[in-house]
């Protein structure tokens, strides 16, 4: 099979550039293709189309027009359902199930969801008195920001780029994609959706490349961006800062997190060691919202410890084509060499290793690909670097306490607030203990249950600003107050 190419999509059309690096499959390391490598000169061309289609078809459109467009945007991905499903394997290396039921489904939805929501949101007016007796009316209108810098992860990269593409579109603005190296392909198949349904030129675009000295920071240090959105790492998202402050440009920053599972000793203790388990294996453990440290009531603690076992080691990896496979890859080398480190330090500093810890072994070609095995550890203290420190992996460190104030400091007792999950039968308790615990979402007898009409983001350095429903309106929007003297 002839290696993609994957080129830029630039004002309608796909660009190619004289650089590029190869992209391979995260299952078995074989040859997916070639990612085009941009960088200013790319990124001037896609800022200069999305800022002429603001003035072109696009930034005459209605809201009900665009919301239609949309509306086939989403169509057209669902009508396109398995090239999207096969794209985000090979980028990926994630269990088709987990593809077909969640992450494409979510990433077209995201078009609909958002379309709907600007086509219903109300206005606000308020009438004052004036000297002469007549008074005044005071209207305030939502307008587009103007070009909007989106900036992707690779560990759900439809899902988690159309959260931001599709309110950005929705709400009339134009957008450039700077998706991960690592996974290019859904991005660069949505180009090709978007000329499908007639999304007009310039008003979707996307450069390939990496961060520094490459397409990132020449994208998010452009004039001509009006906003830059980004979820990762909180590190990249510092820098991201520092050039969005020449020039005072807005941010929205999903970043980093440690998140804390607490498990009250009345839990439903299968319900908790299924959704801890998802939060903690899931993707590899490669989801900012999932579970790292494990706080359990110290009467419950020896059992779930056990369960988390038996848990982890049902986990079967494999091909993501097949259907028995339970656990995908990592995303590279580079950071199963990260993942593995931590493995390493965590015996060093004195764990127990519940199971794990180590590459499991693999036939074949899949040999040749970045596993490893899901992980629990138990006995660190908190000072322990797999306890502070995010990992992205599949693994979690399970401690036990006594007190609900000893809990909540512990899971207090981090640099980030993106999440936690509260396992108790005892309502008026997770009320108490949720808005004690300093973090952006709380999940009672739940994990990545979404509603996305509510606010998301995180508190601390896990990010600025909120997104979802009426609150990525905020974002994506200027309020503007108009006065008329009656």
């Amino acid at each position: 099979m002839e290696p993609t190419q994957f080129k830029h999509f630039i004002n309608g059309e796909f660009v190619g550039s004289a650089k590029t690096f190869e992209k391979r499959r995260p299952s078995d390391n074989a040859l997916v293709g070639y990612i085009h490598e941009g960088g200013q000169a790319e990124v001037d061309a896609a800022v200069a189309a999305g800022r002429a289609a603001m003035k072109g078809p696009w930034g005459k459109m209605t809201v009900e027009q665009r919301t239609e467009l949309l509306h086939k945007v989403a169509d057209e991905i669902t009508r396109r359902f398995a090239d999207f499903v096969q794209a985000e394997m090979n980028d990926t290396g994630q269990p088709k199930s987990m593809m077909e039921h969640a992450m494409i489904p979510r990433g077209a939805a995201n078009f609909k969801i958002f379309a709907d929501v600007v086509k219903n949101v109300p206005t606000e007016s308020f009438m004052m008195p004036t000297p002469d007796g007549a008074g005044a009316l005071n209207y305030a209108i939502r307008v587009p920001k103007g070009v909007i810098a989106v900036v992707c992860p690779w560990n759900a990269p439809l899902l988690l780029m159309t959260w931001k593409v599709g309110p950005a579109l929705a709400c009339g603005n134009t957008v450039v994609v700077k998706p991960s190296e690592e996974t290019p392909a859904s991005a660069t198949l949505l180009g090709e959706v978007m000329n499908a349904v007639g999304v007009p030129k310039g008003v979707y675009n996307v450069v390939h490349g990496f961060g520094p000295n490459s397409a990132g920071e020449a994208l998010t240090k452009h004039k001509g961006v009006a906003a830059i959105t980004f979820t990762g790492e909180t590190r990249t998202g510092t820098a991201i800062m520092k050039a969005a402050a020449d020039g005072v440009r807005n941010v929205s920053f999903e970043m980093g997190g440690k998140n804390a599972g607490i498990v009250f000793a009345d839990c439903d203790l299968d319900a908790a060691i299924e959704g801890i388990g998802r939060a903690a294996f899931l993707n590899c453990g490669q989801i900012c919202l999932g579970t790292e440290r494990v706080y359990v009531e110290r009467p419950l603690f020896d059992k779930f410890v056990a369960a988390m076992k038996a848990k982890a080691e049902s986990l079967k990896p494999g091909a993501p084509e097949e259907k028995t496979t339970g656990l995908g890859p990592l995303i590279s080398d580079e950071h199963k060499r990260k993942v593995l480190g931590y493995y390493d330090k965590a015996k060093a500093e004195g764990a127990t290793i519940v199971t794990g810890g180590g590459v499991p072994q693999m036939a074949g070609e899949l040999a040749n690909g970045n596993w490893v095995q899901p992980t629990v550890w138990t006995g660190l203290p908190e000072t322990a670097s797999v306890v502070r420190e995010e990992i992205f992996g599949p693994c979690c460190h399970i401690s036990p306490f006594d007190t609900e104030d000893e809990v909540i400091d512990k899971a207090n007792a981090t640099e980030y607030g993106l999440s936690t999950t509260i396992w108790t039968t005892n309502l008026a308790r997770a009320h108490r203990v949720a808005a004690k615990v300093d973090v952006g979402i709380t999940w009672i007898n739940s994990w990545f249950l979404r509603d996305l009409r509510t606010p998301f983001g995180g508190s601390k350095q896990s990010g600025i600003g909120r997104e979802g429903g009426v609150h990525s309106l905020e974002f994506y929007t200027e309020m503007r107050n108009i006065c008329v003297k009656l």
